[in-house]
Parts: C-alpha cells; sequence; structure tokens
C-alpha cells in the first residue's frame, strides 16, 4: 500500500514538472479571467438614492470612491452625463487608488455617472449610478436664534447658508429617521467638519436627535468645538484641549452618559446629564444651553443638570466636528460614534426650556408648510396641487409669506403617510369672511359614495376629519371627527371676527378624545369612539371641496401661516410652546 502510495506522489510530481507552475502575473494555460479591479463607490450613492439640494440652479457634488486590484490598476476614467470628466493613468499605488476630491457643479434634474477601471491584464470593470440636483426654496429658521440647520436628508447641506460639511471616512445615512428622509449614520473613523464663522457668540445653543449605537467601544466625540491643542509634546492618543470652545460627548459603559464640557479660557467644566442611554433608548432628543455663568443639558425636553461655569472662550475654534472628537478632541478615546443623528441645530442664544420643548415637538412632525412663498411641504419636499388661484401676503405671522385664500381656491395633497391611530394639527389662521359664513379649512374625507349625491356636494363625515366655520359676524372654529360609522363635532367657545388678527388654531385627535384650542387654551373637549381614515386618501387645505362641501363648506378666503401635522397627541404644554 505504502509502495503505491509513493509511486502515485511522483507521478503527481512529474506531472507539475511537466507541465510548468502557474504564472499568476502572466497565465499561460488557463482561460480563466481575474476579477478585475474592484469599484467601490462611496459618493454619490451606488444605489441611486443621492439627492444634491441647492437654491441655485447649479450646484457642486464631491465624487468620493476607489478602485483595488491585485495586479494594478492601468487608467480610471470618470464621466459624468456621458462627458468625460477625469482620466487618470498615473497612480502612487497602483494597486489602491482613492479619490475623495472630484467636485464637479451639476445643473437642475438627473444626471448619470460612471467610472471605467482597467487594469494591467486589460480586465476592465465599469460602475454606473444616478443622482438628481433639485432646486430648494432658501431655507427660514423656524426658531429664534437659529443659526445653523443640517437636517441630513441625503445629503451633509447647512440649509441656512447652503453650503455642505467636509466629510472624512464614510459617513452615511440611515432611513430610520426621527425627522424627514434622511439621518446621519456614522461609521469607523468617520465625521464632518464645517467651520464656525457667524456661529459662536456669549450664549450659544444646540439641539439634536440622537438614537444611540455603542458596539462597545463606551466613549465617542458627538460635537467638537475645540482649539488646537499646542502640547508639545501632544498627549499621546491624541490632541485633547478643553480650555476653549466646547465638547459634547459620551461615556460609560452599557449605560452611556451624555456629557458637555466648556471652556473658559483657562480652564473646564463638564455637566453630566442624570438619565443614562443605551442601544434600546431609541430616538431622544438632546439640548444644551450656555451662557457666561451656566451650562445645561436637557433630554426629551427635561432639565437633565445644570453646571456653574465661569465664562466661554471661543479663541482659536475655527472648526467644528459633528459625530467625532477627530481631529481636536481625541484625548480619552473620544473618536467617531457610530450612532445616528437628526435635525441637528445650533443657536446663538441660550435657549430657554420652552424653547427646547418646541424643539422637542419638531420630532413628531410629519407635515410642514411654512407658505413662504411657495406651497412646498418641507419635509418629503413635494409641491401641493393648486387649484384656483390662492395667493400670498408678507403680513404673515411666521416667515415671509401667508397663504390668502380666493373664491374657488385651495390645495390639495395626498396623505400618504401622514395619518395615524393619534393625530395633532397646528396652523395659525386670520379670518376673512365676507358673507358668506361659511367655508371649510382642512378637510381629510372619504370620497360620498351617496346615490344620489346631495344636492349641494359631497358630505361623507363618518371617515376622517373635517376642520370648518360658521356662524354670522362671529365665526366659531369647529373640528369634525369620523369614527366609520358616524362622527362627532368638538366647537370651540371663544368666537373670531374679521378684526381677530392672527390667531393660533390647535387640534388634538386620539381614539377617544378630539380637543380643539385657540392661542394655547383649550375650547372644547369631546369623547369620541374612535378615529377611521379609510378612503381618506387626500386631504384640502382652506377649502371643504371636493369631498366636504355639504352645508357650503367652500374655499377660505382667510389667511393661514405655519401648517403642519403631528403623528402624537401634543400636551398643551407643547400646543403652548409651539406659539411662544
Amino acid at each position: 500500500m505504502k509502495n503505491k502510495t509513493f509511486k502515485y506522489l511522483g507521478l503527481v510530481f512529474m506531472a507539475i514538472l511537466t507541465f510548468g507552475c502557474q504564472n499568476l502575473e502572466q497565465p499561460e494555460f488557463s482561460d480563466f479571467l481575474y476579477d478585475g479591479p474592484v469599484i467601490t463607490l462611496s459618493t454619490p450613492s451606488p444605489s441611486g438614492t443621492t439627492v444634491v439640494r441647492s437654491k441655485d440652479p447649479i450646484a457642486s457634488i464631491t465624487i468620493k470612491f476607489q478602485v483595488e486590484d491585485d495586479l494594478g490598476i492601468a487608467n480610471i476614467t470618470v464621466k459624468l452625463d456621458d462627458a468625460e470628466i477625469a482620466n487618470l493613468n498615473e497612480f502612487a499605488d497602483s494597486k489602491l487608488v482613492i479619490i475623495d476630491d472630484l467636485t464637479k457643479e451639476v445643473s437642475t434634474g438627473n444626471h448619470t455617472l460612471t467610472i471605467t477601471a482597467t487594469d494591467t491584464n486589460d480586465v476592465v470593470v465599469t460602475e454606473t449610478t444616478t443622482f438628481e440636483k433639485v432646486d430648494t426654496p432658501p431655507y427660514i429658521p423656524i426658531f429664534d436664534g437659529e443659526k445653523f440647520y443640517m437636517p441630513f436628508d441625503g445629503d451633509f447641506s447647512e440649509l441656512i447658508s447652503g453650503n455642505s460639511a467636509n466629510e472624512f471616512g464614510t459617513p452615511g445615512f440611515t432611513t430610520a429617521t426621527k425627522v424627514g428622509t434622511g439621518a446621519y449614520s456614522g461609521a469607523d473613523d468617520a465625521y464632518l467638519t464645517y467651520p464656525t464663522a457667524g456661529l459662536l457668540g456669549n450664549e450659544f445653543s444646540g439641539t439634536f436627535w440622537y438614537n444611540l449605537n455603542n458596539p462597545g467601544t463606551n466613549r465617542a466625540g458627538i460635537l467638537t468645538i475645540s482649539a488646537p491643542d499646542l502640547s508639545n509634546p501632544l498627549p499621546a492618543n491624541g490632541q485633547g484641549n478643553r480650555n476653549f470652545g466646547i465638547r459634547v460627548f459620551r461615556e460609560g459603559g452599557a449605560n452611556q452618559s451624555i456629557r458637555l464640557n466648556v471652556g473658559n479660557g483657562t480652564g473646564n467644566g463638564t455637566a453630566i446629564a442624570a438619565r443614562q442611554l443605551t442601544n434600546t433608548s431609541g430616538w431622544v432628543h438632546i439640548a444644551f444651553t450656555i451662557n457666561q455663568s451656566r451650562a445645561r443639558i436637557y433630554m426629551d425636553g427635561v432639565l437633565e443638570r445644570e453646571t456653574t461655569i465661569t465664562g466661554l472662550d471661543w479663541t482659536g475654534c475655527d472648526i467644528m466636528s459633528i459625530m467625532s472628537g477627530a481631529p481636536r478632541y481625541l484625548i480619552f478615546n473620544h473618536k467617531s460614534d457610530l450612532s445616528a443623528m437628526d435635525e441637528l441645530r445650533f443657536f446663538d442664544k441660550e435657549l430657554t426650556q420652552n424653547e427646547v420643548l418646541k424643539s422637542v415637538v419638531q420630532g413628531s412632525k410629519k407635515f410642514d408648510m411654512p407658505f413662504n412663498g411657495n406651497y412646498l411641504e418641507t419635509i418629503s419636499k413635494t409641491d401641493a396641487t393648486v387649484i384656483g388661484t390662492p395667493t400670498f401676503t408678507t403680513a404673515s405671522k411666521e416667515g415671509s409669506n401667508a397663504y390668502v385664500g380666493a373664491d374657488d381656491a385651495y390645495l390639495t395633497f395626498p396623505t400618504a403617510g401622514l395619518l395615524s391611530d393619534e393625530f395633532s394639527g397646528a396652523f395659525w389662521y386670520n379670518l376673512n369672511n365676507p358673507g358668506t359664513n361659511r367655508a371649510g379649512i382642512l378637510t381629510i374625507s372619504a370620497p360620498d359614495l351617496s346615490n344620489p349625491l346631495p344636492a349641494n356636494g359631497q358630505g361623507n363625515r363618518n371617515f376622517g376629519i373635517r376642520v370648518f366655520r360658521e356662524g354670522g359676524a362671529s365665526q366659531s372654529i369647529r373640528l369634525n371627527v369620523g369614527n366609520g360609522t358616524g362622527n362627532g363635532t368638538a366647537i370651540a367657545a371663544r368666537q373670531l371676527t374679521n378684526t381677530s388678527g392672527w390667531v393660533h388654531i390647535a387640534f388634538t385627535i386620539s381614539q377617544t378624545k378630539a380637543i380643539v384650542y385657540l392661542d394655547g387654551v383649550l375650547e372644547r373637549e369631546i369623547d369620541i369612539t374612535g378615529l377611521n381614515w379609510t378612503g381618506c386618501d387626500v386631504m384640502s387645505i382652506m377649502s371643504g371641496a371636493p369631498r366636504y362641501l355639504i352645508f357650503n363648506h367652500k374655499s377660505d378666503l382667510s389667511s393661514m401661516d405655519a401648517l403642519a401635522f403631528y403623528n402624537k397627541v401634543l400636551s398643551q404644554t407643547e400646543i403652548q410652546a409651539l406659539i411662544n
């Protein structure tokens, strides 16, 4: 048996000598093709979901990708809409080429990006993706003192300035957001930076939504506005100058505490939130406020910790880092945060607790139409359908403009994704009653399938909701709610006239209660036996048309501003926060 085995091995060895070994650099006896270059595209997204938003018709996009090949890369070409924008054939490392600074201006519309890589064995690989440039109206701040707003809806744009943050590593996005269509998703060694010019002052506040993902590193930087560390030598694990600026970071084990460190120029102090977070905490609203004598941390609108400080000194704090301590607060291992962040805002004032609460309420907002010269719903970035000729007025309550009604004029908008078992709405309203004495204000109704229809139009009140007004010179605001088989109406006690001016109207609905508020005051509460949205696929704004024309609830000639809907029952305190 042993002799036979040696004989077999000898034959194998002779075969190897006879036919030779395969040269991996230049195959001579195989038709097998190498895999070729591997293209990894970061920006725009290979999934085709990238949207470049700008108020200008031309905007820039920075294209980021890398190409790897075991043999070596001979050539890389990049085409944008079939026009070549780069042709590369000289590389410091021909086996790994990283491109992170290829910037190109694009116009409004859809675009196609094609990257082609050829290796030294003439194997060609192509990667193609699409993206869209969208014109976005200028963002008008909704908070007093708001100077910075980054919603992370598919890009890293700061909407007040229109400028984009600088990206380091490969930060990403998640569609499991708190507000809007996207949220920041952290990655190892990934973060953003942004210049602080024009943002810093003697008072300073920040707010954001945060969803902890602590994989066991137990420490991370969240927001860093620090001066360079001029120590010589530097600390072994990186810069760590805490005497200037601020740092928001987290520490702990499975239970993480959010901490705010403030530098006064010669020393620093830290406020540590009492409440701790875990990986199952979900989205939590974090706010911090700073003046020259105190620093505060809030979570979900609750004051968690207040610390006395002796000043706030911004000397040398020319950049901020988002979702990392890098590059200026790496001491104590405050590196990149793998958590998610949404709706980041900074303010040049110390926010009150009421203002913090208003920011928290924004987290349940699902619809926002500010009427700032257009009919854009700003969360979905979708325009309402315009019926007739409504107009705008600059005599608005918030922002630059407000809606003004006209005969047979109104807006419609699809309700997909907006309706829930709990539902609230809020808006500013300035009555203009020319004598018709009735009008529809908000209508989310199912079609009326009666045969024949009521003589004066559709009027199915058993599904959805209707906000309308009735009366004479004094008008009452009414909320009608359908439960599937019947309906009930809450009538505000306070009445409005043409001289009432701007009045804040809010309503909240659960499966058991419907409440109407005027200027934050509870006007009427009724018991209901359910809320049924069956068939309610469209809403009408400032009219009962087309689905609630019964009883003459036609177009409203009044003004409306700052219309918003929420997927929860707002508390009276939250409604008052919206007003103030």
